[in-house]
């Protein structure tokens, strides 16, 4: 692949309301910093969740197919074969549902119906022979069956003719206001490539984006006076979610199950609102989540944050051009 190709194309797997696609597109700005276009152009997303669909299809102006991957690479999805999944794609994405593999979910992992779903993500790889592709996970994908699920992945992919290489990236580490830990997956195709290299971190502990950075001017809006700003009135409790958070630290992980339990706000007075929740997630304050709050709290705990997607998308460019 010479690196006069202006644009790479990309098939994007449980795009969710579009966290990593947004990454991986570019040309957004947040906290007042631009982050330029990438060279990456989406020709097919899919995701199974409406509001997620109804969201991505209103930011990115572009369509979505969604419905059930599993039923659509059978072809018992007959309404969806006037989008049917590209023959050839240079990059795949997909953060393949993890709640099976998190440590706080059950741990069901490969015997958990989502657990299986990256199968499908592989089949996405076998038919599109992409150069490269991008899966995301849960850090509890590394710890699974004392590491045996990591390496059931690696494996499996790597039969299909991809050098495999995965690494767990800190969003704080990249200029995300929060403490969220994934796995970046990377494959690249065995065919004379060199191994790909993750994005080096830019920030460390004593230099991370702080709350109060992030979100401190959304304190004394009134609510619904900036977009999606909105917040959950669940009284407090003891269970998960209940903490407050800290203005002088990043935020902790946004859930995506916190059924109305987010974390307070550090005055004490109400629930973190949807649109600071998206902001710690890295959100631009231009990316509307529809059709509620509770689907934009949802939404924006199941997406990989923009900026973080922006850092992996840079290293795969620079990569492919090379």
């Amino acid at each position: 692949m010479s690196n006069k190709k202006n644009k790479y194309t990309v098939v994007s797997l449980f795009s969710g309301c579009g966290g990593l696609d947004l990454g991986f597109v570019g040309g957004f700005e947040y906290l007042g910093k631009r982050y330029p276009k990438r060279k990456f152009e989406i020709i097919w997303a899919n995701d199974f969740d409406k509001a997620s669909c109804q969201t991505f299809k209103k930011y990115f102006n572009h369509d979505i197919v969604c419905g059930d991957i599993v039923k659509i690479l059978d072809g018992k999805h007959s309404n969806l074969f006037d989008k049917p999944l590209p023959k050839k794609a240079d990059v795949v994405l997909g953060g393949f549902p993890c709640q099976d593999f998190s440590h706080a979910g059950k741990r069901q992992g490969f015997n958990g119906k989502r657990g299986l779903l990256y199968r499908s993500m592989m089949e996405v790889v076998k038919r599109t022979k992409p150069t490269l592709f991008v899966a995301e996970n849960v850090k509890g994908l590394l710890t699974m069956d004392n590491g045996k699920a990591i390496e059931i992945v690696k494996k499996d992919f790597e039969s299909m003719g991809y050098n495999v290489v995965y690494k767990l990236l800190h969003s704080a580490d990249y200029g995300v206001p929060q403490t969220r830990e994934r796995v970046i997956i990377v494959g690249t195709r065995k065919s004379k490539l060199p191994t790909f290299k993750h994005p080096k971190p830019i920030r460390n502990k004593d230099n991370w984006l702080s709350l109060k950075e992030a979100i401190g001017d959304l304190e004394n809006f009134k609510e619904g006076e900036a977009l999606n700003h909105y917040w959950s009135k669940a009284k407090k409790n003891n269970g998960q979610g209940n903490t407050v958070v800290s203005p002088d630290k990043p935020g902790p992980t946004m859930r995506t199950e916190h059924h109305g339990n987010i974390e307070w706000h550090w005055n004490g007075k109400r629930r973190l609102s949807a649109r600071e929740a998206a902001r710690i997630q890295s959100f631009p304050d231009n990316f509307i989540f529809y059709p509620s709050t509770s689907q934009a709290y949802k939404q924006v705990g199941n997406a990989v944050p923009p900026i973080l997607g922006w850092h992996v998308a840079k290293s795969v460019e620079n990569y492919l051009n090379k």
